[in-house]
């Protein structure tokens, strides 16, 4: 029975996904398991395996997807126990981690602001994009990640090298920058030596080679293997070479590529004549019979190595390189016999097959299915090909593919040697030779059984400081009866060897070459700073990549990446071709510098109707986009209700829901009106509503007065003791605070006001204590002052004291009056308005005016007042996201740690944490609004669609939480997260304005 359990929005890196299969394959139980992201790519590897099924079909690339084929329903929840609990222990190892973690490109620049290189390791469908942005942020990058087409490497290299920066890769498994090992890496010591590579166990294997000789590498930058082709043009190696000569403490220079473009060869050789510095060049494949002035040519790997650290020693190079083998050979193998290579390594199986070839005369490499060499029963195979590691660890991680592989060449009468490599470092298996050993044991048995002998030869490719040690690895494997030489070259002639085969390579003479030599270009100063300095790292992907920076001294920041737009391609191009217009940018920080520019002043207290016009009709405004009385849930239509008694247009519930239905009473959204309302922000025309005035441009915004706590209009009652509140309100309330604003000349200064409350703990939207009582402060002299009955201003004062939340409402005006002033700027991403109304949650752009991008609102999550439980509860509702819009409320979480577990996010550090998260989805800070608790950094400022849509992560906006039936009011109080689909129809509609059309 096949069982699928879909995580959403659950990212975690591929490779972290395959370990974590292989170790539920493991399970009493399970028949068969899958655990990947739901992306088009893996979704061919479910159906290829035959655990396709619906749910799976339609999960998101941003979706983690579980396929368990097993005959016991209960083994599901074991599954997922086990996947929870290694995930787990995923995130603990992150908390303990000395770096920080980010979840966007500008968040990790900003974290590490002197960052200069990107290190890759995310899915190659991908990768190309996300490369893109790193080179356009100055960084050199390091690609890990593979399956970038071809026309976007070259195309990303030469904009990396206009840009004067480094493009190391696709493909790059293994590099070392300023003596620090990135990537599948091993320790080496530091020297004299420099390294150009296609960047796998080429450069591994000459790297641990020279520590072993003695010698020591500052830089081996990786190239990628297809940089030397006809179509990439040798970009990289170019200008790491050339960044080599330049580079003081480089003495000698090595250059490891795989088959090159003659034309590309030649060209590069020709380079190499005009450095003043030695140089070590192996080409696989060719075989060379002299070097060439200052161009050294070496046949292996080996021989590459031992001829560079000879330079760097000021040794004479020597004439041929080839030593006795450590093992020595007793007897030979039958003729019919023949050699099988399993390698985890794509250079170090190439150079094997190469060997073999060229001693057997078998006419050369293929590449065909994972074989290099494939002729005449001898068999080279390259492990880690595409076809292996297609939904898999690769096999330096994994030796599942190779233990197979073993036990079927074993069973093959004819095979007498079996040839494999070992390779160490960061990133691999933390015991990959003990992982081998009861595979060969297992064979060598079988062979020994059927009266065969079957020989077993190996290279380790490592060094005794690397985590699984280079000795511990080599005596592991011969206490099985493995023989180990140290060096795959070494261990392809022990084989050839077994077979009565003696291969020593040709002397070689140094001859001078005629050549024109030519002056070189000057290093550009952002690869000079890469070379010169210990690399500062943003590592996007796989967390463990960040073990080797830091343990060797460098700095880093890890972006936890996950697709962008929950891997909707259309959205991904048009996030990326809005990335390119011209003037994006600068629009939105137009509308930026508005909103943290604005001045808005209480100016006063008036009736609804004297400053909103539709109001003198009978006309109800409502909180959010617009909604119909049929269409609005209990709480709104309650508070409709409560309306209409209070203006006195009906006497009963009854007659007030006839008229509200009929079309008697008209409705539209306060937005509409330059008005915002609390939860179901219901305002009628006599209503008092407070005056906001923004002195930058004289924008206008108007609110309804706070009624304080219990059964209140806003959460939807209506009683009779609701109608004599707002009645007075309406004549006592209101009137008073105007008379006593009319006295302060130019009106309260809100931001001031502001500004000192977040300092004393208020968030503006669930806590509102110190502003409040900031508020009472100013007001209450004024008040007194007055010629008025002691009993009235009395009431007014006790009100105001006892209404912890009355400077809500204060807040809100101000937020409309800071972004109806920004919403006059109509360009950019930036959200101007977020709004509710129970059924429909809205939002506005900047770009796109006054029109609603809607989505159905979402349920909030928090805690209840005794007697309630989230089936009491109304969904999302009300204007009061306004707050978040402008950056306070759950925006600023972090500033009301009081609040933070009424509100239900923990602690504070879950505050914190939220607030990190919120500002990674804003443009700026407002440092008008300065936050004690996150280091006086401003509040978030700019919530842009784009980088919503990009990330994933929605505003969280603190909320009330009102009863679903009209007439009880308030049942608690939680977080609501915006709905997703508001930013992404938003930013659809914006690149439709502007031309770009994307199927």
């Amino acid at each position: 029975m096949l069982y699928t359990v879909i995580k959403k929005n659950s990212y975690q890196d591929s490779i972290n996904l395959m370990l974590l299969t292989n170790s539920i394959n493991n399970l009493d139980g399970v028949t068969k398991c899958s655990i990947m992201m739901g992306t088009d790519a893996n979704k061919d590897i479910f159906r290829n395996s035959g655990l396709m099924t619906k749910d799976a079909e339609a999960a998101s690339p941003s979706d983690m997807v579980i396929l368990v084929d097993t005959e016991d329903e209960a083994v599901v929840e074991k599954v997922l126990s086990e996947s929870e609990k290694f995930l787990n222990d995923l995130a603990v190892k992150t908390e303990k981690s000395d770096f920080e973690n980010v979840n966007s490109l500008d968040g990790a620049l900003k974290a590490l602001p002197d960052a200069n290189l990107a290190l890759f390791s995310i899915p190659g469908e991908y990768g190309a994009d996300e490369i893109e942005k790193a080179l356009d942020a100055g960084l050199n990058v390091f690609s890990f990640t593979d399956n970038i087409p071809l026309e976007d490497e070259a195309r990303l290299k030469k904009k990396a090298h206009d840009k004067g920066l480094m493009l190391m890769g696709a493909d790059c498994g293994t590099g070392i920058i300023s003596s620090v090992p990135l990537a599948f890496t091993n320790v080496v010591r530091p020297g004299n030596i420099g390294i150009v590579g296609a960047s796998g166990t080429g450069i591994q294997e000459v790297t641990t080679i020279i520590e072993r000789l003695g010698g020591g590498v500052v830089h081996a930058v990786g190239t990628g293997g297809r940089d030397l082709s006809e179509e990439v043009n040798a970009i990289t190696a170019k200008d790491a070479l050339l960044g080599l000569e330049q580079h003081d403490p480089t003495d000698v220079i090595v250059l490891i590529s795989k088959p090159p473009a003659k034309r590309v060869r030649d060209e590069i050789v020709e380079l190499l004549h005009s450095f003043t510095k030695p140089v070590v060049a192996i080409f696989l494949g060719e075989k060379p019979e002299s070097h060439e002035g200052n161009v050294y040519l070496a046949h292996t790997l080996e021989e590459t190595a031992k001829i560079a650290v000879d330079l760097a020693s000021g040794e004479n190079v020597k004439a041929n390189y080839n030593e006795d083998l450590k093992n020595t050979v007793t007897s030979e193998l039958a003729k019919e016999k023949t050699v099988k290579g399993l390698y985890s390594g794509g250079t170090l199986a190439a150079e094997a097959g190469m060997l073999i070839s060229d001693a057997l005369e078998l006419g050369g490499l293929v590449k065909k299915e994972g074989y290099i060499l494939n002729a005449n029963g001898y068999e080279v195979m390259d492990l880690g090909d595409d076809m292996y590691t297609q939904g898999k660890p690769h096999p330096m991680i994994d030796p599942e593919v190779r233990i197979n592989k073993i036990k079927e060449y074993a069973q093959d009468e004819n095979t007498g040697v079996i040839l494999f490599d070992c390779v160490l470092g960061y990133g691999s298996h933390p015991d990959m030779a003990g992982a081998l050993c009861e595979a060969i044991t297992e064979a060598k048995d079988t062979a020994k059984a059927q009266g065969r002998t079957l020989e077993f030869v190996a290279t380790v490719c490592g060094t005794k400081q690397d985590p699984q040690n280079y000795d511990e690895a080599v005596k592991t494997l011969e206490n099985v009866g493995v023989l180990v030489e140290d060096s795959n070259a070494k261990a392809v002639r022990l084989a050839l060897k077994l077979k009565g085969i003696d291969y020593i390579g040709i002397d070689k003479q140094r001859v001078e070459k005629d050549v024109k030599t030519t002056s070189l270009p000057e290093i550009s100063q952002q690869v000079h700073d890469l070379l010169n300095t210990k690399p500062r790292v943003v590592n996007v992907g796989l967390k463990s990549f960040t073990d080797s920076i830091i343990e060797h001294g460098a700095k880093t920041v890890q972006y936890d990446w996950k697709p962008a737009a929950g891997g909707n391609k259309k959205l991904i191009k048009i996030l990326n071709l809005l990335d390119k217009i011209e003037g994006l940018e600068k629009s939105n920080q137009d509308v930026i510098e508005q909103m943290k520019n604005s001045q808005p002043f209480l100016m006063d207290v008036v009736p609804a109707n004297s400053v909103i016009d539709v109001l003198k009709d009978k006309v109800i405004l409502h909180a959010g986009p617009p909604i119909e009385f049929k269409d609005m849930t209990g709480p709104m239509q309650g508070s409709c209700i409560g309306a209409v008694l209070f203006e006195g247009w009906a006497s009963t519930e009854d007659e007030a829901r006839e008229i509200l239905s009929n079309g008697t009473v008209s409705f539209s959204p306060c937005h509409h009106h330059n008005a915002v309302g609390p939860m179901g922000g219901i305002t009628s025309g006599n209503m008092p509503v407070l005056v906001v005035k923004n002195m930058l441009d004289g924008t206008v915004a108007y609110c309804t007065l706070n009624e304080g706590i219990g059964k209140v209009l806003r959460f939807g009652a209506y009683s009779q003791e609701v109608v004599d509140r707002l009645q007075w309100m309406r004549d006592v309330l209101g009137p008073v605070l105007s008379m006593a604003l009319k006295r302060k000349d130019g009106g309260l200064n809100l931001n001031v006001m502001i500004a000192k409350s977040i300092t004393m703990g208020d968030e503006f939207h669930q806590r509102n204590i110190a502003a409040s009582l900031n508020f009472l402060k100013e007001i209450t002299p004024l008040i007194v002052e007055l010629d008025l009955d002691e009993k009235k201003r009395y009431s007014v004062i006790k009100f105001l004291a006892d209404t912890d939340q009355f400077f809500l409402n204060i807040m809100m005006a101000a937020g409309k009056a800071t972004v109806d002033c920004a919403r006059k700027i109509e360009s950019g991403t930036v959200v101007t308005t977020m709004a509710r109304n129970g059924r429909d949650f809205g939002i506005r752009i900047s770009g796109m005016g006054d029109q609603w991008f809607t989505a159905p609102v979402n349920m909030p999550n928090g805690l209840y007042f005794t007697g309630y439980s989230e089936k009491d509860a109304n969904p999302d509702i009300g204007d009061s996201a306004i707050t978040e819009t402008v950056g306070v409320g759950g925006m600023a979480m972090v500033a009301a740690p009081g609040v933070t577990r009424f509100v239900g996010a923990g602690g504070f550090e879950d505050a914190l944490a939220i607030s990190n998260e919120m500002d990674e989805i804003c443009i700026s800070n407002n440092a008008n609004w300065s936050i004690p608790t996150w280091d006086f950094k401003g509040a978030c400022l700019g919530i842009d669609a784009r980088k919503v849509v990009h990330s994933g992560v929605t505003p969280i906006i603190n909320t009330g939480i009102a009863h679903r039936e009209p007439g009880i009011g308030q049942v608690g109080a939680g977080t609501v997260r915006a709905p997703f689909a508001c930013f992404e129809k938003a930013l659809v509609a914006y690149a439709e304005k502007l031309g770009i059309s994307v199927e």
